[in-house]
Parts: C-alpha cells; sequence; structure tokens
C-alpha cells in the first residue's frame, strides 16, 4: 500500500543548495517525489543554531512504514554530514517527517505529525505552498490555518 508523506529538508551549514539537492536526490529512492516547494531561506529557529537555513517541504508517494522512513533519512543526514552534536543547533542537514498520510504515531523515537509543525513558519511556508488545505490529523486545521494562527515572527523569504 501507497501513502503520501511529506518532508522538510533543511541546512544552513556547508554549500546548502548542493546539500538540498543531495538529499532530494536520496529521498527519492523512498519513492515518487509528487509535490516540492520552493527553496526558502529562513532565519534560525530555537535560540541555538547561528546562521540562516535553505528549507524545502517535499511530497513523496510510498510504501515504506514510518520506521523505514526515519531509519533512511537518519542515514541521509549522517552521510550529507550530519553531527548530533548540539539540539537545534547549526547542521549540515536535517531532515524531519511532517506527515505521513492521515496516520498519527506518538512513540519515544517518532511523533507524526511533527508536534512543533504548527510553531514553524519555516515549515508552514513552504507546507502551504504546495498542500494549503491539506488537513492535520490531530487537529483538524488546515495548513494555512495553522500559518494565519501562527505566531512566530522570522521571516521566510523564497527564493
Amino acid at each position: 500500500m501507497f501513502e503520501k508523506i511529506v518532508l522538510i529538508l533543511g541546512g544552513n551549514k556547508g554549500d546548502r543548495i548542493s546539500l538540498l539537492n543531495s538529499a532530494l536526490k536520496s529521498i527519492s529512492e523512498l519513492g515518487e517525489v509528487t509535490k516540492k516547494s520552493k527553496i526558502y531561506e529562513t532565519e534560525a529557529w530555537g535560540g541555538v543554531a547561528k546562521g540562516p537555513f535553505l528549507n524545502q517541504v517535499v511530497e513523496i508517494k510510498t510504501a515504506y512504514s514510518p520506521s523505514e522512513i526515519l531509519a533512511f533519512i537518519q542515514q541521509t543526514e549522517a552521510d550529507l554530514g550530519r553531527k548530533r552534536d548540539e539540539h537545534w543547533g547549526d547542521r549540515t542537514m536535517d531532515i524531519d517527517i511532517i506527515y505521513f498520510g492521515t496516520s498519527i504515531i506518538d512513540t519515544p523515537k517518532l511523533q507524526i505529525p511533527h508536534p512543533f509543525l504548527a510553531e514553524r513558519k519555516f515549515v508552514l511556508v513552504p507546507l502551504v505552498e504546495i498542500l494549503p488545505d491539506y488537513i492535520h490529523p490531530a487537529t483538524g486545521k488546515t495548513n494555512r490555518q495553522m500559518l494565519m494562527e501562527c505566531e512566530d515572527r522570522s521571516d521566510v523569504k523564497g527564493l
């Protein structure tokens, strides 16, 4: 059975465009990339990272399970130089699962939909670009509604 998943890719260290392209090429092995946002330059979020990030949201049609996807994206991050030294710190690549169809998953290793989704403008802006009317399975709000209600005032600009 195939499921549509939504991932956000981002990083603020190294050749950010090249790293995004490499991450996108790698995750295309999970299945068919059905939608992708443009690339956005965004302020660092969380008060730890220093430089601006490049972020992109993609939708993929896949037959893999959430745990298989998590293992794959963590390996992709490592392959692209990700070091997990500092929570919310600078990094070459970060890939998060935003949605897995309409599934709600809450385990110690994986939470879907992403728990900070509604608080992060750098996620919501590209998400609304490709899936404005998609309804969050736990809150019942569309991505557009969440963006309008988001209190994050950080700068998010398309490239």
